[in-house]
């Protein structure tokens, strides 16, 4: 497709969460994964990717975590990105699909959760960043009003980007995949003659007692990375052509996360380091400190620059699509309006979570919830889009952003009980089974000998009784294509007409 309508990057956005004309879908599977990379390449999935060693891990069994941690979770997310091109919306407003049109708001606050929970992140390993190098640079005082500065500046600096929209977005994170990707290769060099291959860690053996919750527990906060992004694959994938969807835009979005071991791997070496040389810092989770204080001089500007184009590509993806989106649970906001108002109330929880709680509780909190929230609600819009063999009627999406009621998605007053319920019991269970080592471990966590089967709870459990869900209620036909639904038998009943509240 032709970009000459492409707007420029400094424009604005005026689209919100109505389907995008097909005449302004100028992006492509290249776009998806250039935004998804870009948004994982930076300081806070490094410091996620330092987990493993902080759980007591060797740096061979922190590497194996992180593999299966980001390969599952890539595998979870890849398919949410094909609801966009197909809707020309959000992921949330498509859930509607699945949820109820009214229903569908649960979505919006997934999303808001998870943005959150990566805006927070963002900031604080930038704003962190930047003070340590600061003082090691410049001569500058450590102090909480100086760390306060420096995360006023860059949430203030994402909040801009998600005010001009998804063009100035996507040109940050453009950025971000090449200079973010230059200065780790750049670091892996700087460490080099530091990486201790044979770094033990805390266990002599798989079969040490606390070895398999700390394995679990360490690919459990990996893979939080990549379902972070359920809620808001949709957001960048509503600009791609109809018919560039599909296997194209699940292959970019796979990719783009499997890319993303860049930065988790070096979080993981550099952990093991500072574990070594910076004993007092690996103890208190001041990964930031650790890796200012062991550091090369001359590398330390180039973790500057990480830490900024990073933080604002990581904090942008995060909170671009909450704003977004919650300018149709709130129609008579905009999409600025809305991305202002998300944005304040994010920015005052990045200081309550820095300065009133410690930094490794609010990160296990944040992963904890987003993994066993998310994940049900993406298996069920995965059951559901099989079910549907894809086939959805964008118009009707539009009932609750445009203050109406009915069309095919109506259900009950605008929601899907049965779905809604068997969401709320699949995420209920799963936290009961967390186990994350000395952090969260809920009330069932320790009914496996301590293994963690959240996520095998989040993922098998919303699957089977959605999935039986639609085989034993009747649809309608006009709901589903010519081929008619995949699991059971379409009935011909009629659809609720579309008319005002």
């Amino acid at each position: 497709m032709s970009t000459n309508n492409k707007p420029k990057m400094t424009e604005i956005e005026v689209y919100g969460v109505e389907s995008i004309p097909a005449q302004d879908r100028t992006s492509t599977p290249l776009d998806l994964f250039r935004i998804a990379f870009g948004g994982a390449n930076s300081f806070a999935t490094v410091l996620l990717g330092a987990f493993p060693i902080f759980f007591g891990l060797s740096l061979t069994q922190g590497l194996l975590a992180t593999l299966l941690g980001v390969v599952v979770g890539s595998a979870i997310l890849a398919p949410m990105a094909v609801f966009g091109p197909i809707n020309g919306t959000n992921n949330a407003v498509s859930s509607g699909a699945h949820f109820g049109v009214v229903g569908r708001v649960l979505g919006s606050y997934l999303s808001l959760l998870t943005a959150i929970a990566f805006y927070s992140i963002a900031v604080w390993t930038a704003g962190d960043a930047i003070v340590g190098g600061a003082v090691q640079l410049f001569g500058f005082k450590d102090s909480q009003a100086f760390r306060g500065v420096a995360y006023g500046v860059m949430a203030l600096l994402v909040l801009a980007v998600c005010i001009y929209g998804y063009q100035f977005m996507l040109w940050i994170n453009k950025v971000a995949i090449t200079g973010a990707s230059i200065v780790l290769v750049l670091g892996f060099i700087a460490f080099s003659g530091d990486i201790n291959f044979s770094y033990k860690g805390a266990f002599e053996s798989t079969s040490t007692a606390g070895f398999w919750p700390a394995f679990l527990g360490s690919a459990f906060i990996v893979l939080s990375n990549p379902i972070s992004f359920g809620a808001f694959l949709g957001d960048w994938t509503r600009y791609i052509p109809k018919n560039s969807g599909g296997a194209k835009v699940i292959r970019a979005a796979f990719l783009s996360q499997i890319a993303s071991l860049l930065p988790f791997v070096f979080g993981l070496v550099t952990t093991a380091i500072v574990a070594e040389k910076a004993p007092d810092a690996f103890e208190n989770f001041d990964y930031v400190g650790g890796l200012l204080a062991t550091t090369p001089g001359w590398f330390l500007v180039p973790i500057l620059l990480l830490a900024i184009i990073g933080g604002m590509s990581t904090g942008s993806t995060s909170l671009y699509g909450t704003g977004l989106d919650f300018s149709s649970v709130f129609p008579k906001l905009s999409r600025v309006q809305a991305t202002i108002f998300i944005g304040i109330i994010s920015i005052a929880l990045i200081f309550i979570g820095r300065f009133g709680y410690n930094l490794v509780t609010s990160v296990t909190t944040f992963v904890t919830l987003i993994i066993v929230c998310t994940t049900p609600w993406m298996v069920m819009m995965m059951v559901g889009y099989l079910h549907r063999r894809g086939h959805y009627l964008p118009d009707d999406l539009q009932v609750f952003n445009r203050g109406q009621k009915g069309g095919a998605y109506w259900f009950r007053n605008g929601f899907n009980i049965e779905a809604i319920f068997i969401w709320i019991l699949s995420a209920a269970l799963s936290l009961s089974f967390v186990n994350l080592p000395g952090q969260f471990v809920g009330p069932l966590g320790n009914f496996f000998n301590g293994l963690d089967i959240s996520l095998l709870v989040a993922v098998i459990l919303p699957a089977v009784l959605y999935g039986l869900v639609l085989m034993i209620t009747p649809e309608a036909a006009a709901i589903h294509g010519e081929k008619g639904a995949r699991f059971r038998a379409a009935v011909n009943k009629p659809i609720a007409p579309i008319v005002k509240k």
